[in-house]
């Protein structure tokens, strides 16, 4: 989350969000959001119910959830998925600015 939040002033200037999504529960949020000064928003999923809606994998073998980043559209139009194969499997922000700024939204 670390190059989320270095480049989230870009994401703002191309008037795009970020959403995490994660497995932990709302006070595990809150306490991490604190500690790291996240902006962004952060949506706790214990019981998987967004992981499952959209096809997140969980592999207990490489420690839980799979990495899985989407960019859906000002319409509410899902643009981009990407299923990353293991934790470090994370496109650039690069790749979603030059995906963003595609777009003739």
């Amino acid at each position: 989350m670390a190059q989320l939040r270095q480049d989230y002033q870009k994401f703002l200037d191309r008037e795009a969000e970020i959403i995490v999504i994660g497995p932990d529960d709302a006070g595990a949020f809150r306490e991490y959001w604190a500690k790291e000064n996240l902006d962004f928003i952060g949506l706790p999923d214990p019981k998987h119910h967004v992981l499952k809606l959209y096809g997140q994998q969980v592999k207990i073998f490489k420690l839980g959830r799979m990495p899985a980043q989407m960019v859906v559209d000002k319409s509410g139009t899902l643009r981009y998925v990407h299923y990353g194969h293991s934790m470090s499997d994370i496109p650039s922000n690069q790749e979603f600015f030059e995906l963003v700024d595609s777009w003739d939204i």
